[in-house]
């Protein structure tokens, strides 16, 4: 047990939530992959089978997916917090180090182009979560064949789409 230092501890853990952060990465990015090809299938299935109030399930599917792909990249960015406002100066005050410990944790966020990279990003999350349920909708809603009980599951639908659309916003870094 003597070989158990504070600052092995921290870079450990530091290790650990590298590996989660990865995993969630992939998962995130996989998230936004499989939207788009379920939402595909809706459209595809929707027009062989000309029942235009299938489109529906693209927003559940849009609203389920979106929120974990929020989920997840909220968990990321809070692990890309932690490091570097947390554990990296933990360890730095540790090994009387100058400057910063994990160095990419800031360094990567100061990159050119960041911004708008984060911008477009946005509007990419934007599309797949929000503005393509929302196509299904407007498509299901012009169908002749519009039941009310659906329109007003549609109704809550854009409503629940409207607030996830919101959390992306709200959640975009600047």
């Amino acid at each position: 047990m003597d070989d158990v230092t504070e600052s092995k501890v921290l870079l450990a853990e530091y290790d650990r939530l590298k590996e989660e952060q990865k995993t969630r990465i992939g998962f995130r990015d996989n998230l936004l992959y499989f939207t788009l090809a379920a939402v595909t299938a809706v459209v595809a299935v929707t027009v062989h089978s000309g029942q235009a109030r299938l489109l529906l399930s693209a927003p559940a599917i849009c609203l389920i997916l979106g929120w974990t792909y929020l989920v997840n990249d909220e968990k990321i960015s809070a692990i890309g917090s932690y490091v570097r406002d947390q554990l990296g100066p933990r360890l730095g005050e540790l090994s009387s180090t100058r400057g910063a410990v994990f160095g990419w944790e800031v360094y990567h966020r100061n990159i050119a182009g960041r911004a708008m990279r984060k911008r477009l990003q946005t509007a990419v999350d934007l599309f797949t979560y929000l503005i393509l349920p929302m196509v299904c909708m407007i498509a299901f809603w012009c169908s002749p064949t519009v039941h009310p009980v659906l329109v007003l599951t549609s109704l809550v639908q854009t409503l629940t789409l409207a607030a996830l659309g919101w959390q992306f916003l709200r959640r975009a870094e600047r």
